[in-house]
């Protein structure tokens, strides 16, 4: 268990790509999307994980999260259980400075919306901002995927 810290934001363009050094496919579900608690299913590639997240702080940077590997076949099968609205997206991982950012280009439902993330030790701490970052929204439920699961981005 651990507390994550992040900002999120929407990216500009697509130069992030030439960028980055690594892709993966994702698939997501969840089986509660309750505000206090999520519990996600997803399938990264080949391999299954299951996670908890707990309510976001106030300015929504920081949060409980349990995550566990499971098979991918056991996520799967709980993809079966999870409520409507699964996710797809691509997410492409780009150094900038000491950092990492997960950059989710998003599919289905949701296409058109790119988001990117930065994981920090503490709330205040600096990175520096890749050309293609665009409006900071943590904090924004909206764009949280629990939310987009349900209200996705083409209703918008």
């Amino acid at each position: 268990m651990s507390i994550e810290i992040e900002r999120k934001f929407l990216v500009k363009d697509n130069s992030f790509k030439e960028e980055a050094y690594q892709r993966n496919y994702i698939k997501q579900g969840f089986l509660n999307s309750d505000k206090e608690r999520v519990v996600r299913v997803r399938i990264k590639d080949e391999k299954g994980y299951l996670t908890v997240k707990g309510k976001s702080n106030t300015s929504g940077t920081s949060r409980f999260e349990w995550e566990k590997e499971i098979s991918k076949a056991e996520a799967n099968d709980l993809m079966n259980l999870c409520e409507k609205g699964i996710i797809e997206k691509y997410r492409y991982l780009v150094k900038s400075g000491n950092h990492v950012f997960e950059v989710d280009d998003f599919l289905g439902d949701n296409l058109g919306l790119v988001v990117a993330e930065v994981e920090l030790s503490s709330e205040n701490e600096n990175y520096i901002s890749p050309i293609w970052l665009g409006e900071e929204v943590t904090g924004k439920t909206a764009y949280y995927n629990s939310n987009l699961s349900k209200k996705p981005y083409s209703e918008w």
